[in-house]
C-alpha cells in the first residue's frame, strides 16, 4: 500500500446544511474530517482455509471410559463453560474457583485497565487544555536613576501587582494524527482484552489437562500395583515350589528381579502424580498445602458426544490469540498515520483571559480585565530525515504485524486440523488398547494355568506379565487422551469466550466512548502488503 496517496481520508459524513451557511465553518469541518494513513481492513481469508479436505466423520467407540462415539457439527457453537460438557460438578466448581482465584488471569485483567485508561488519556488531546492562573507579584524600584521607575517611585517604592487568569492552549487536529493515536490506543485495549480471554482460556485449558493427567497417572499406579501383586502371588507359588524341590533357585531368583523392577517403576509415577496435584494447586493460585482439590478419576468424567466445529470464517472470529495478532495489525495501521501526520504543520491556538490589579480587592472590579488570543503554526524544516524515517518505521511495523497476524492464523487453522485427527486417531488407538488389554489379560491366566501344569517354563509366564502390565498402562493412556483430545479442539476452536457471562468484575467488555474519534474498519477486505 502506498501510505502517501488518498492524503486526506475523509472519515465523518458531509457538513449539516445549517454548517453549510458558513465558509469558515465548511472549512473548519472538512479539515477535521481529515485523517492522514490508512483506514484499516482485516485481511481476507484465503479461500484455501480449510481444516481438512473432507468432512470429518464420527469417530469409533469402545466399551469403556472415555469409549464413546464423537461427531462434528458446523452447526454447533461452543459453550462459554465448555469444561461443564464433561458433566463433573466437583470439576465445574473447581474451575469457578480458580478463575476468581487465578494470578496469571487477574494480572492479564489489570493490563487491560490499564490499557483502557491509557486510551481515555489519549482521547483527552481532542479537547482544549484550560489552565488556572493566579499570580501576586511585590517589587520595590529604584528611588534614584530617573526613568519611569523614578517616577513610580515617587509615588511609592514598593509596588504590588495581583492578577488571576485562565489560559486555554488547543491543537488543531486537521490531520488527523490525534485520532490516529486513539485509534492505536483502543487497537491496543482490544489486544488487552483478547489476552485476557487468552489467559482465562488457556487457564481453564491447563487446568482440565492437569485434572486428567491426575486421574491418568492414578490409573497406571493402581494397573502397577495390580500387576505387583499378580507378581507377588506368583513369587510365594515359587517358593513353595523351591522348598519343596519342584524348582531351582534361579527362578525364584529370577522372580523376585522381575518384581523389585516392576515396584521401582511406582516411585516415579507417584512423583508425577505429586507433581499434577501440585499443578493443579498453582494454576488455581493455591499453594501445595493448600487442600482444594478434590481428587479425581477418568471414570468420573463423561466424555462429550457432539462436538462443535466452527467454520473457518468464524475461526478468524473466535480465536485470542488471532484476535490479538489483528488488534496489533490495527495499532500499526494507525502509527502509520501518527507518523503521517508529524511530518505535517501544526496549527495551535492559545488564549488568556483574566484580571490584573495593583490592589487586591479591586482584582475583578470593572476595567481590570486583560485578555490576548496568540495563533501559531509550526513546521519541520530540517530534522536529518528523523520524521521520513520514522515514517518509513511505522510502514515495517505494519509489514510485521501483517506477517505475525498472517503466521497466527495458519497456526490457528493447523491447530483445528490436528486436533479434529487426533480426535479421530485416539479413537482408534482406544479400541485397539482395550482389545490388546483384555487380550492380555485372557493370555494371562491361560499362561497361569499352564505354567501351574508345567506346560511353559517360568519365562513365558514373565513375558505374559509384562505384556498385560503394559497393555493395562496403554489403556489407561488411551483412555486419558481421549478426554485431552476434547480439550484441545475448545482449546483450538476459541473457548467460547463470546457465549461465556461476565463473572469477574474487573473485566470490562463495554465499547470505549473515544471510539466515536475513531474510523470504523472493514473486516471483511483485505489490507495490500505495504510498501516502504
Amino acid at each position: 500500500m502506498n501510505f502517501r496517496s488518498g492524503f486526506c481520508n475523509k472519515t465523518r459524513s458531509s457538513p449539516t446544511p445549517v454548517i453549510r451557511r458558513s465558509p469558515a465553518l465548511v472549512l473548519i469541518a472538512t479539515l477535521s474530517a481529515c485523517m492522514v494513513g490508512p483506514n484499516f481492513e482485516r485481511p481476507e481469508l484465503s479461500p484455501e482455509a480449510k481444516f481438512t479436505r473432507d468432512d470429518p466423520g464420527a469417530t469409533v467407540s469402545a466399551n469403556t471410559v472415555a469409549g464413546a462415539s464423537q461427531s462434528f457439527s458446523t452447526h454447533r457453537d461452543v459453550p462459554g463453560e465448555w469444561w461443564e460438557l464433561f458433566q463433573s460438578q466437583p470439576l465445574n466448581t473447581f474451575v469457578s474457583l480458580a478463575v476468581a482465584n487465578s494470578p496469571s488471569l487477574a494480572q492479564s485483567e489489570a493490563a487491560l485497565r490499564q490499557a483502557q485508561e491509557t486510551a481515555y488519556a489519549a482521547g483527552g488531546a481532542l479537547y482544549p487544555t484550560v489552565t488556572g492562573l493566579a499570580d501576586f507579584n511585590r517589587q520595590k524600584f529604584a528611588i534614584g536613576g530617573g526613568g519611569a521607575g523614578q517616577i513610580i517611585a515617587n509615588i511609592s517604592p514598593i509596588f504590588s501587582m495581583y492578577s488571576a487568569s485562565l489560559a486555554i492552549s488547543y491543537t488543531l487536529d486537521i490531520w488527523g494524527g490525534v485520532r490516529r493515536n486513539i485509534e492505536s490506543q483502543v487497537a491496543d485495549v482490544q489486544y488487552a482484552q483478547f489476552q485476557v480471554e487468552a489467559a482465562h482460556l488457556t487457564l481453564t485449558s491447563n487446568l482440565l489437562n492437569a485434572v486428567i493427567q491426575e486421574a491418568s497417572v492414578k490409573g497406571q499406579i493402581r494397573a502397577t500395583k495390580e500387576i505387583i501383586q499378580v507378581q507377588e502371588r506368583q513369587l510365594s507359588i515359587l517358593r513353595t515350589q523351591f522348598r519343596l524341590g519342584g524348582v531351582d533357585e534361579s527362578q525364584v531368583l529370577q522372580q523376585v528381579a522381575t518384581l523389585e523392577q516392576t515396584k521401582a517403576t511406582l516411585p516415579a509415577l507417584e512423583q508425577a502424580l505429586v507433581v499434577q496435584k501440585n499443578l493443579i494447586n498453582t494454576l488455581g493460585g493455591f499453594y501445595p498445602t493448600q487442600n482444594v482439590v478434590q481428587e479425581f478419576e477418568l471414570s468420573d468424567l463423561t466424555l462429550p458426544r457432539k462436538l462443535p466445529l466452527s467454520l473457518p470464517s468464524q475461526l478468524v472470529e473466535q480465536r485470542p490469540d488471532v484476535r490479538s495478532a489483528e488488534a496489533q495489525l490495527w495499532a500499526a495501521s494507525a502509527d502509520i498515520g501518527v507518523a503521517l501526520a508529524n511530518q505535517l504543520p501544526n496549527f495551535t491556538i492559545t488564549g488568556n483571559a483574566g484580571n490584573q490589579s495593583a490592589e487586591f480587592h479591586r482584582l475583578f472590579s470593572s476595567g481590570t480585565g486583560i485578555w490576548s488570543l496568540t495563533t501559531s503554526l509550526s513546521q519541520t524544516i530540517f530534522d536529518a530525515g528523523t520524521l521520513n524515517s520514522e515514517r518509513k518505521a511505522a510502514v515495517a511495523a505494519f509489514d510485521a504485524a501483517a506477517a505475525n497476524y498472517r503466521e497466527v492464523v495458519v497456526s490457528a487453522f493447523g491447530d483445528v486440523a490436528n486436533t479434529i485427527s487426533a480426535v479421530q486417531k485416539d479413537a482408534k488407538a482406544l479400541k485397539a488398547s482395550l482389545a490388546a488389554e483384555r487380550s492380555a489379560m485372557k493370555s494371562l491366566k491361560l499362561t497361569q494355568q499352564q505354567y501351574t501344569l508345567g506346560a511353559i517354563d517360568l519365562t513365558t509366564l514373565l513375558l505374559a506379565v509384562q505384556t498385560y502390565q503394559q497393555a493395562k498402562i496403554n489403556l489407561v493412556q488411551a483412555q486419558a487422551a481421549r478426554f485431552s483430545d476434547t480439550v484441545a479442539l475448545f482449546f483450538a476452536l476459541g473457548g467460547g469466550w463470546w457465549n461465556r457471562s461476565l463473572s469477574a468484575p474487573n473485566r470490562v467488555r463495554e465499547p470505549l466512548t473515544i471510539l466515536s474519534a475513531v474510523p470504523p474498519f472493514n473486516r471483511r477486505q483485505t489490507v495490500p502488503m505495504s510498501q516502504p
